[in-house]
């Protein structure tokens, strides 16, 4: 990994543990966190966290977490537990041991509250949420102080042994820290540091019904974990206060855990708040969380991105420290960088228009031997059937040819890849729609590709699949799935009017030559001119291949050369948005 384009170069968090490992400040070994909830998928922001504190993690011989932020029961899963592990693994990120659950730890977070209690830090609240909003106060006057905050030490325990004891209903009381109701921090006056909530939890049932709330447990699991390195995203930076107070009452460590705080990357042109991306999956919108449009990870491996590309896309925008936004188009070249010399390159025709060849004997096929990627040898060759009759693109042809067309018309030559000549004579249309369905063409025995025939001359080369043995596929085109990043937030829009029409573009009639038989899920290709494409897993079963476009060709993200690709070690639709064609 070249160091200048390296997400560890030029990096605050980098210095502080620097600075700490000099400074001899721990007894332990380094360790970072990430702390996902178990109520959704992980996606390319989550890549950025996770790589970032990792990579800090491996830099100082340290140890990497996975916990599992899951103390909220209405909304977490174990799906969603199985799916992080899954994508964390194939990302090449493997936590191996280094599972944790905060569940776990209700326990000793409970027996914490406690402690704040009797220290008079914590008092149990019944202000309605309006309420507690109310007298929390705004940005530019202080709060005002609940009017149960003077409730003895004693009938503080004991209400709180009540609310455990599952004796008052879902949000009827709260315990809040007792801090400063006039602090120019909101998230200092008076937080709340458990809830009510009677709901079956994935791992521990009904055994509690409160839960604490993350800004209370994430300090003291922290320090239950050892680790010394908190980093999380710049919303958290005004709670790093609290963290620190929690941390401090509770002296729970010699040397606590450290919170600091890094930019958010966006990705233009995707959204990955959950709340969006629940209503785009549960509204029909998208096919499923792995929709190849979705930003999550396994939208993006399903769309055929690779775990090299996206390490290296995370890896290449560097440490930020404010939120940044960063184009689409730097993945795409990125995969594509990482594809072009590793994958075959077939021929496929998505919209097809029917060639006979009429001076090409009826039942004979030929095998033209024809290179798997012309800039890596060592893919070998194949031998592609050519026959009579055979597809080409229908943009490949016009019969009155516009001002520097270079393809077939009527009339003209054109070169068949890695085959011969071939001259249409001939245009058959449809009688009522005076739509061409066929051309009838000659090609000439002496120009077949490596035979080093230089008689004349052709403008164009085109692509071409022979129809008795074409295989018949579904090519998926996609788009981004919005025209710009605002007008997800628009209010006065719905989903139908935010999306991009052509955002997928379904191919229904494409035809692939028959080397692609056998192909297994997520097997990947170039298909000339076309792009980049993979094996969609809902191909086969008897059905007709589907093919999804991870990439077009064209590199549209103008930059310098990248950096090689991170490799890492064991150790730390809706129908409607559909244009077929």
């Amino acid at each position: 990994m070249r160091e200048e384009n390296s997400i560890l170069s030029n990096n605050d968090l980098v210095r502080l543990i620097e600075e700490d490992v000099k400074n001899k400040v721990y007894n332990r070994p380094i360790c970072t966190r990430f702390p996902p909830e178990p109520n959704g998928y992980l996606h390319i922001g989550s890549a950025y966290a996770i790589h970032l504190n990792y990579m800090l993690a491996r830099k100082f011989d340290g140890n990497f977490n996975l916990r599992f932020d899951d103390t909220n029961p209405l909304k977490e899963d174990r799906e969603y537990v199985e799916a992080i592990i899954e994508d964390m693994n194939w990302l090449g990120y493997e936590p191996g041991e280094r599972i944790f659950y905060g569940s776990d730890y209700s326990n000793e977070i409970y027996d914490k509250a406690l402690t704040l209690i009797k220290k008079g830090k914590a008092y149990v609240c019944e202000l309605s949420p309006e309420k507690m909003t109310e007298y929390r106060g705004t940005l530019t006057e202080p709060g005002r102080n609940s009017p149960y905050r003077n409730r003895s030490i004693e009938e503080n325990l004991t209400l709180f042994l009540q609310m455990k004891k599952g004796e008052f209903p879902t949000g009827s009381k709260v315990l809040r820290a007792k801090m400063d109701m006039a602090s120019p921090n909101i998230n200092l006056r008076d937080p709340v540091l458990y809830r009510i909530i009677h709901a079956d939890h994935y791992r521990t049932g009904n055994e509690w019904c409160i839960y604490p709330m993350y800004d209370f447990a994430h300090p003291i699991q922290d320090a239950i974990e050892g680790v010394t390195h908190s980093f999380c995203s710049i919303e958290f930076k005004d709670h790093r206060p609290l963290y620190e107070w929690i941390l401090m009452e509770l002296d729970m460590a010699e040397t606590p855990p450290k919170q600091r705080e890094f930019g958010r990357v966006h990705l233009s042109g995707v959204v990955t708040s959950k709340r969006y991306l629940r209503e785009l999956v549960e509204g029909g919108y998208v096919d499923g969380w792995d929709d190849p449009r979705l930003p999550t990870i396994r939208g993006l491996r399903r769309r055929g991105m690779t775990p090299g590309s996206i390490r290296r896309f995370v890896n290449e925008i560097g440490y930020v420290r404010h939120q940044s936004t960063v184009d689409f188009p730097l993945l795409e070249s990125i995969v594509r960088d990482e594809l072009k010399a590793k994958v075959p390159c077939f021929m496929a025709v998505l919209d097809p228009l029917k060639v006979t060849i009429t001076n090409y004997d009826e039942g004979v096929t030929e095998l033209i031997s024809v290179e798997n990627n012309v800039e890596n040898a060592e893919l070998g060759r194949r031998d592609v059937p050519f026959s009579r009759v055979i597809y080409i693109e229908k943009e490949d042809f016009m019969e009155t040819p516009a001002k520097g067309f270079k393809r077939l018309s009527l009339n003209s030559e054109v070169r068949l890849k890695g085959a011969y000549f071939i001259k249409c004579n001939e245009v058959i249309k449809d009688e009522d729609t005076r739509e061409i369905v066929e051309l009838r063409c000659t090609y000439d025995p002496q120009t077949k590709s490596g035979t080093g025939f230089s008689g004349r001359k052709v403008k164009g080369t085109i692509h071409w699949v022979s129809a008795a043995q074409a295989v018949p596929a579904e090519v998926r085109l996609y788009d981004r799935l919005f025209d710009n990043d605002e007008i997800v937030k628009d209010p006065e829009k719905i989903w139908e009017e935010k999306l991009n029409p052509d955002s997928l573009v379904v191919c229904g009639n494409g035809m692939v030559e028959p080397s692609v038989k056998g192909a297994e899920v997520g097997t990947k290709y170039q298909f000339i001119r076309h792009g980049y494409f993979c094996v969609d897993r809902k191909s086969g079963d008897g059905q007709k291949f589907i093919f999804n476009r991870i990439v077009h060709l064209k590199d549209s993200w103008k930059r310098g050369n990248l950096p090689p690709f991170p490799t890492l070690g064991s150790k730390p639709t809706h129908p409607s948005q559909n244009r077929l064609s």
